[in-house]
C-alpha cells in the first residue's frame, strides 16, 4: 500500500466585525496622521512617522486574508493558516488515529461528546455550511474541538485512517 497525501486549501470568509475592524484601522491612522501633521514641533519628522504609520497599517490589513492548509500524509493531519498569500504558520499537526471522534457540526446525536472539550478552535471559512466537520482529540494537554471544512477527497483519506465508529459522515 503506498503513501497517501491530500491538501486542501479553504479560504476564510469575512467575520461579522471584520469590516468594522478594518475601517478602524484606517480612521485611527487618518486621525493620527493628521493630528501629526499639524504639530509644528515634529517639523520634518512628522511625514516619516505618517509614512510608518501607513506602512503599519498595510501590513496589520493583510492579516484579514486567511487561508487554511489542511494537510493529510500517511494518517498525519497539519493544519497550517496563511496570510495575505505569502506568511504561513503552523495551527496544528496531530496523528488522525488520536482523534476520539469525528462528525459533522450539524450532528445534533454527538453534540454530547463534543461539549466535553476545554477549548474550541474554528479552521473552517466561517459559513453556516453543512460541509464543516468537527473532531475532538488532545493537543497540548487539553481536550480540544477542532472544526475543519473537509472536501470528499479529505474525508475519503481520513477514512483510511478513522474506523467508522470515530467517522461519523
Amino acid at each position: 500500500m503506498g503513501d497517501v497525501f491530500k491538501e486542501q486549501l479553504v479560504k476564510k470568509l469575512p467575520g461579522k466585525f471584520d469590516m468594522m475592524k478594518k475601517a478602524g484601522l484606517i480612521v485611527g491612522a487618518l486621525i493620527v496622521s493628521l493630528a501629526l501633521l499639524t504639530m509644528p514641533v515634529l517639523g520634518i519628522f512628522a511625514p516619516i512617522i505618517v509614512f510608518v504609520i501607513v506602512f503599519g497599517v498595510y501590513y496589520l490589513l493583510s492579516f484579514f486574508k486567511i487561508e487554511y492548509e489542511y494537510s493529510f500524509t500517511n494518517g498525519s493531519l497539519d493544519i497550517d493558516v496563511i496570510y495575505n498569500k505569502s506568511r504561513r504558520k503552523r495551527l496544528f499537526t496531530g496523528d488522525v488515529k488520536d482523534f476520539e471522534i469525528m462528525a459533522r457540526t450539524s450532528n445534533n446525536e454527538k453534540s454530547a461528546e463534543f461539549k466535553s472539550a476545554e477549548t474550541v478552535i474554528d479552521y473552517s471559512s466561517g459559513a453556516d455550511d453543512t460541509r464543516t466537520y468537527a473532531f475532538l482529540t488532545r493537543y497540548k494537554g487539553k481536550r480540544v474541538k477542532i472544526i475543519i471544512e473537509p472536501n470528499d477527497m479529505m474525508l475519503q483519506a481520513f477514512g483510511t485512517a478513522l474506523t467508522p465508529r470515530k467517522l461519523i459522515k
